[in-house]
């Protein structure tokens, strides 16, 4: 168990790392931006907290003294990216930082951690998917097994599948979106809230552990308005006018 909370220290840290090393690069107070990033990260561990407790009431309204046991895993990332977003333009704007801008250097940072942090699914044998044959698929020891299942031994690695997909959406905002949407601030974070959430609607068709409101999966439902919100934000920050001069 304890690895979970390893993983998801070592993505912070690397993810604090890339938004100090692009915060000077963009001529933005690193320390201030790390002190956003901090707030957001904070509340954004709580927000995906509450997004899992809040979904899975029917377990931890009989377990409440699993509520705060994190360390188990029970993260919901959507949960975290709605109230560290929040929490994070609001602390960006509090200290006069260009939020714009600021959410540009979030995005690679925050696929990143995704991609190191989705390795404590695998320590907790957690978000995997249906049984599968194939040579990749990943073994579940047979308490962790949901009981439609307790005969398949190997399942879809969904966590594997993710945090390659987050790999992906990295190398695309790093070397090929920040330099064609540098001078349009704000679109390299709508390309990875777009990018992350076109991958998570396919991913989570495989999962077995998906909270569901009726007939829908939540998380696709989400990763709806992710592309939608990805969208509208692209084509808004693309009708604003371009600043005169722009710093690289």
């Amino acid at each position: 168990m304890r690895w979970y909370g390893l993983m998801t220290a070592i993505a912070l840290v690397v993810a604090l790392w890339l938004l100090d090393r692009q915060a000077r690069a963009e001529g933005l107070p690193p320390e201030d931006v790390i002190g956003c990033a901090a707030w957001a990260a904070v509340t954004g561990y709580i927000g995906a907290r509450l997004y899992e407790v809040v979904f899975s009431w029917d377990y931890y309204g009989r377990h409440w003294d699993k509520i705060l046991a994190v360390w188990e895993g029970g993260l919901a990332i959507h949960g975290g990216l709605i109230v560290g977003g929040i929490v994070g333009a609001v602390v960006a704007a509090r200290r006069g930082l260009p939020v714009l801008r600021t959410f540009d250097l979030v995005g690679p940072a925050g696929a990143m951690a995704q991609a190191i942090g989705r390795w404590g699914n695998f320590f907790n044998e957690e978000a995997f998917g249906r049984p599968t044959d194939l040579p990749w698929g990943l073994y579940i020891s047979p308490a962790r097994r949901p009981a439609e299942f307790k005969s398949a031994e190997r399942f879809h690695p969904t966590f594997l599948y993710e945090s390659l997909w987050d790999l992906v959406v990295f190398a695309l905002l790093v070397w090929w979106i920040r330099p064609r949407w540098h001078d349009r601030p704000g679109g390299v974070f709508f390309w990875y809230i777009g990018l992350y959430s076109v991958g998570r609607l396919f991913i989570e068709a495989l999962r077995v552990d998906s909270f569901w409101a009726g007939s829908y999966r939540v998380a696709q439902i989400a990763s709806f308005a992710g592309i939608l919100f990805a969208v509208v934000g692209l084509i808004w920050i693309s009708r604003r006018p371009q600043p005169l001069t722009t710093k690289r």
